[in-house]
């Protein structure tokens, strides 16, 4: 159902949902900066105003240090019909931050012995062969060059579009990928370039289950989500003890609220941008990641930095510039290095970023896009670009506070 976009029970519910976490010290590491509160009040107040000015339902931005969230803004509703508020339980749909698990995954099986990174996807997916290159044979499309974005396959899942509402949000069967293979080509010669294709990390995803045995979401679970002891992270549809928490994900177009519904399921491209988590379960594997745990039984530092290395460059964007890595992006601003990813699918938007050197980090999800409405309609919510003002905000202001 579309309704009319409400700003007085947004701005409501933002006096009834911020919450400002007290500064701790942490054990092991210098004690928080003097002036941490009062730089993070600088970032709490761009929060709050960017998400009013914009509209959006409702969000989350969080910081942390190590394995502590020391920060932590929620806004707004995670649910229009209820009422509900956003808080430090509500679930977020990750979308393609699920890819930088993908990459975890095929980094323990490397280390297993079980695959080599510059070998041909073809020997683990035969069927591969059925796609057109005209740049040569197919076996130049490496696992390596899955996971860094430049295999030269297209970008989008679907090589066609479609807007019906009995269309399936995404493949749901290998079959159904399968049979698009002989309609696809490789747009570029292997290795060539950067150029972000959501069908390579879905292969990635099945060589995962082929070399394990497992269906993709129990790999994850058994290897990554529950040594790290995220037991409120799952893929797909919601378990009914959790649904609860589930935020629902909005459409806005000319000033009307569209909702998605609760649940969507990403069929066969789970490994592509599946995942479901609280914040604070995307904590604990940012603390992973920036090594303020003792966690190398996931994945061991070597590995880790290893997919921090710079394949390929991206773009530049004012005081940024961006690389790829393996399954990671990298970020280099105002000379130090930023490792993380960004998600958008349905009306889900979200980004994390750590800095390995302090142990710091930030993540911020919200359940509201913007889409493109008439010119002389009201304006429409800019979802990323408030992604990307926060975490200048963050980069700016709070990060160096640590260095």
């Amino acid at each position: 159902m579309t309704t009319t976009f409400d700003h007085r029970r947004i701005l409501f519910s933002i006096a009834t949902t911020i919450a400002l976490c007290a500064p701790t010290f942490v054990q092991g590491r210098q004690s928080i900066p003097d002036n941490f509160v009062e730089e993070w009040g600088r970032v709490q107040s761009e929060f709050t105003r960017l998400l009013g000015d914009e509209g959006i339902v409702g969000g989350s931005l969080w910081f942390i240090q190590g394995n502590d969230a020391l920060a932590r803004e929620h806004f707004g509703l995670a649910d229009r019909n209820s009422n509900r508020p956003v808080d430090e339980h509500t679930i977020y749909h990750w979308a393609s931050i699920t890819k930088t698990f993908t990459g975890i995954a095929i980094m323990q099986l490397r280390d297993r012995d079980l695959l080599s990174l510059d070998d041909p996807a073809v020997d683990y997916i035969p069927e591969l062969r059925q796609i057109h290159n005209p740049f040569g044979d197919i076996e130049a499309v490496t696992i390596r060059r899955l996971m860094e974005h430049s295999s030269g396959l297209r970008a989008s899942t679907w090589p066609w579009g479609g807007s019906e509402p009995w269309h399936p949000h995404e493949p749901t069967e290998w079959g159904q990928l399968v049979a698009m293979f002989p309609y696809t080509q490789i747009e570029f010669e292997p290795g060539e370039r950067f150029s972000y294709s959501n069908p390579g990390i879905i292969l990635l995803g099945r060589i995962i289950e082929l070399l394990s045995g497992d269906p993709f979401e129990a790999y994850i679970d058994k290897n990554i989500f529950s040594p790290l002891g995220m037991t409120r992270s799952y893929f797909d549809n919601t378990p009914y003890y959790l649904m609860e928490h589930r935020s629902n994900n909005y459409f806005v177009t000319d000033g009307h609220v569209q909702e998605n519904g609760l649940d969507f399921n990403t069929g066969i491209t789970v490994s592509n941008g599946g995942l479901n988590a609280p914040v604070g379960d995307m904590i604990k594997y940012m603390a992973f990641l920036s090594g303020a745990a003792d966690n190398d039984f996931v994945l061991s530092r070597t590995s880790l930095q290893e997919m921090w290395e710079e394949s390929n460059f991206i773009e530049e964007d004012n005081d940024t510039r961006h690389y790829m890595g393996l399954n990671f992006f990298l970020l280099d601003h105002l000379g130090q290095r930023y490792v993380g990813h960004t998600g958008g699918q349905q009306g889900f938007v979200s980004f994390f970023y750590i800095d390995p050197a302090t142990h710091t980090g930030a993540i911020a999800a919200f359940n509201t896009l913007g889409l493109r409405g008439n010119s002389d309609g009201p304006p429409r919510p800019n979802t990323r670009r408030v992604l990307s003002e926060l975490r200048e905000l963050v980069f700016h202001y709070i990060i160096p506070l640590f260095r």
